[in-house]
């Protein structure tokens, strides 16, 4: 049954990141500008809010703000998955219900992660229960946080929660994926975050990907995707190849920047990350033009 619910969301579910000013306030014509070109790169689906729009650091207005803005340009009407990254079931909830009442069609939602807020499998099953009651979208569990990590065991009971009809594999990379796929593929959605394997995953039966090299390619990962539906993993492959040592010089810690300092790199406007993170030093900025001037 989750399966069927999640068929609206297969594909290229690209994030948008989130400019901010130098006061630290969401950079709205930045945003809005963003949200135009992603939308006609013909991605599948648009996902605000998330660890690439810096979501654990945005008010649940300034979500519903963005979802507002995503809403009056999303003229073909592709899904809108807002990202809820809060260490609370309350908070996720009031979260939650903001970007459904901005017309959010779903949701993405990470597990607590302060160390001494992490739950059990029951608290978690709680979590994503309560939520799901209260809030009556579908939801995405972000599975992301180390030391919370939705095992595949888990990921089977969670399941059975009404609204829930998928999972962002962000753990483990692609051994952790396939883990996930071999033993949730056939009862709910299993959707890429492996950003540098795109390609591997797609060919291991995602059924799609969320991921920050998304918004930094979209056309590339767009033609990865149909690549691997019509069988050509030739190309497929040559376009993985093209993006991974990219993707392994943005990944890590604060990676948000070096996300921004690529969009420069290929001239589309970022704004700045929100305090306390900084701009990409000039040894991160010079290591990505390297790369950047190959592609």
């Amino acid at each position: 049954m989750n399966i069927l619910k999640g068929e609206n969301f297969k594909g290229i579910i690209a994030p948008v990141i989130s400019p901010f000013d130098a006061n630290d306030k969401l950079d709205e014509a930045i945003f809005r500008k963003e949200v135009k070109y992603l939308l006609k790169t013909g991605i599948h689906g648009i996902s605000p809010g998330g660890s690439t729009g810096e979501g654990a650091a945005l008010s649940a207005n300034e979500l519903a703000r963005m979802v507002e803005i995503i809403r009056e340009e999303n003229h073909t009407g592709i899904p809108i998955v807002a990202g809820v990254i809060r260490n609370s079931t309350r908070d996720a909830i009031e979260t939650g219900l903001a970007a459904k009442k901005a017309g959010a069609d779903a949701l993405m939602v990470t597990p607590t992660s302060y160390n001494v807020l992490v739950p059990d499998d029951d608290g978690n099953y709680e979590y994503y229960n309560r939520i799901s009651a209260a809030v009556g979208l579908p939801i995405i569990i972000y599975n992301v946080v180390p030391q919370n990590e939705i095992k595949p065991h888990l990921f089977t009971r969670l399941l059975e929660i009404e609204n829930v009809i998928g999972i962002k594999q962000s753990c483990g990379g692609i051994d952790g994926f396939y883990k996930m796929q071999l033993a949730n593929g056939d009862k709910g959605m299993v959707y890429s975050a492996t950003d540098e394997m795109l390609y591997s995953t797609f060919d291991l039966g995602a059924c799609g990907a969320i991921a920050a090299i998304l918004t930094i390619f979209p056309q590339y990962c767009i033609e990865m995707w149909d690549c691997v539906q019509k069988g050509n993993s030739r190309r497929a492959r040559e376009l993985q190849d093209k993006i991974y040592p990219i993707w392994r010089q943005i990944a890590g810690p604060q990676f948000p920047r070096r996300v921004k300092q690529v969009l420069r790199m290929l001239g589309r406007e970022t704004g700045l990350c929100r305090s306390p993170i900084m701009e990409a030093p000039l040894a991160e900025r010079e290591k990505l033009e390297v790369l950047m001037s190959r592609i």
